[in-house]
């Protein structure tokens, strides 16, 4: 039991530093996250498209149960992750409507190709990507420099590796 608590106050300690790293770079930078161009915004303008993780390494940094905390909330997982994505690499197709997300963009530029979106999305390092439900999408780097992405997500079901 006192293993556990070490383990789990550094996981708390880790996501709390993490938190207000990105916070206090958000606050200070005056990069404003990379948005679907006015106009350019259409429900269900850009289809699915059915790829395969390419040089991509996805990392959970920490992950807390939600229902063991105050929260309570039953079946959900609070997670943090370091996804790096090698020149063109490509972070597959998948949905945000059961898995809200923050992406900071830590280091690189990446493109966002987004459902509700006609136009490709620019994210550049500094930036942070709110991914909410009606949120589907793909991305791929396709700079010569290596991503890195700082994602914290809320996932549902802990089998679901989906980036």
């Amino acid at each position: 039991m006192f293993i556990s608590s070490i383990k789990s106050r550094t996981i708390w300690q880790g996501l709390a530093l993490a938190g207000m790293i990105a916070g206090s770079i958000a606050a200070t930078s005056t990069a404003i996250a990379g948005e679907c161009p006015a106009g350019k915004m259409q429900p269900n303008v850009r289809p699915m498209v059915d790829t395969k993780p390419v040089g991509v390494t996805d990392v959970t940094l920490g992950a807390i149960n939600l229902e063991k905390q105050p929260a309570n909330i039953r079946d959900r997982e609070l997670r943090f992750r370091k996804l790096t994505i090698e020149p063109g690499g490509i972070v597959p197709w998948h949905s945000h409507d059961d898995r809200p997300a923050l992406i900071f963009v830590q280091q690189g530029e990446i493109v966002e190709y987004a459902s509700n979106c006609a136009e490709p999305i620019v994210h550049k390092a500094g930036e942070i990507r709110p991914e909410v439900a009606g949120t589907s999408h793909w991305w791929k780097n396709l700079g010569k420099e290596t991503v890195i992405l700082y994602v914290g997500d809320v996932r549902k079901d802990p089998h679901d590796h989906n980036m």
